[in-house]
């Protein structure tokens, strides 16, 4: 577990332990959440999983829609939140649950448990996923951490070497080339720098994707149950921020063309991939608005609060990490009061 995880696992422990999620007034925890969902699936037992945080067990998750339900809480759709938030409806507190990339794992042991609680939620997609073209460049990154008993790679002028002897090593590695590729301001450096990295490991990568995730036939048959709502997760799953206007634009916009295509109704809701301050930005919040989405979804951590409907193309989410998967910990995040906290009571941020 990363220094980060285990900070934020201190945070929860001690918010918890004072009942603060409990007694903390509205101001603190808002009207409303939006819960982030990666991969549902069983635990693996690989020492070396760099993404862990970004998965979470059936199980838990079963017991998570419990609790959820038990606290009082209504788990409501997108359009509904939409709803609530434009009508100022906010007599009861809600929660949206969301799924980003069409992962398969969410259709093969996500949605049984989600249809045998009979809630709501929102799948969102990227286009060239479903066609089996995409690019998943930190799955091919994995692999080839994995692969290898020692690395080279140069990225922005600077060369890293690492000795992959254990876990641990890797582990080290792949948080260091992480975040060295996500700081280049080229995306498209980034992934022929992954992509050579896999081809020196003899990691195939063509494949990757048709491995994750759900095509269109297999998103189509989701669609059909009134539970479930499609969004668009942009064509090809780029840092929007990082592009040219037009190049924005056009990837937004042809992500929600080829999902109409395919599937006969247009996504009404967008979600920013990656999402985060680095990857989103005000220019594209105005775009999505401008391109005429009712919402659009961010990484950036945060309750919903009645200001949010002024920036119905910024909204913020709670990640449910799998690294902490105790109901206790889902309970506080899901109070917004630890993110009001880290975000020093400010409601929206936008900039």
């Amino acid at each position: 577990m990363s220094m980060r995880s285990q900070f934020l696992l201190a945070g929860l422990e001690a918010i918890h332990a004072t009942r603060l999620h409990r007694v903390a007034p509205r101001f603190m925890t808002g009207v409303g959440a939006i819960l982030t969902f990666h991969h549902v699936r069983p635990a693996r037992t690989d020492c070396f999983q760099p993404s862990r945080n970004l998965e979470i067990t059936p199980h838990f998750l079963d017991r998570l829609l419990t609790g959820i339900q038990e606290n009082g809480e209504e788990i409501v759709s997108l359009d509904e939140a939409h709803r609530r938030l434009t009508e100022g409806d906010f007599a009861r507190r809600f929660v949206v649950l969301t799924f980003d990339d069409g992962y398969r794992d969410c259709r093969d042991f996500a949605y049984p448990i989600l249809r045998r609680h009979g809630v709501p939620f929102t799948i969102f997609a990227a286009s060239r996923f479903a066609e089996g073209e995409g690019d998943l460049w930190w799955v091919a990154l994995e692999r080839a951490i994995a692969a290898q008993d020692k690395l080279a790679v140069t990225i922005a002028g600077r060369d890293y070497r690492f000795m992959l002897a254990d876990a641990m090593a890797r582990q080290g590695a792949f948080d260091t080339l992480y975040w060295a590729l996500r700081a280049l301001p080229d995306e498209a450096e980034m992934r022929a720098i992954v992509a050579a990295m896999a081809a020196d490991a003899g990691v195939p990568t063509d494949a990757i994707c048709r491995e994750f995730c759900m095509d269109w036939g297999e998103l189509g048959e989701l669609a059909r149950d009134p539970l479930v709502t499609l969004g668009t997760h942009s064509d090809s799953h780029i840092m929007l921020a990082k592009g040219a206007e037009e190049d924005t634009w056009a990837d937004i916009e042809q992500g929600a063309n080829r999902m109409e295509a395919a599937l006969g109704t247009r996504p009404a809701h967008f979600c920013y991939p990656i999402g985060d301050h680095s990857s989103a930005g005000p220019r594209d919040f105005r775009m999505v608005a401008d391109i005429g989405f009712k919402t659009a979804l961010t990484t950036r951590r945060g309750a919903l609060y009645p200001e949010h409907r002024d920036h119905l193309t910024a909204l913020p989410r709670i990640s449910v990490n799998g690294n902490h998967q105790k109901l206790r910990y889902a309970e506080t995040l899901l109070s917004g009061v630890p993110t009001a906290l880290a975000n020093g009571f400010s409601r929206v941020d936008v900039e």
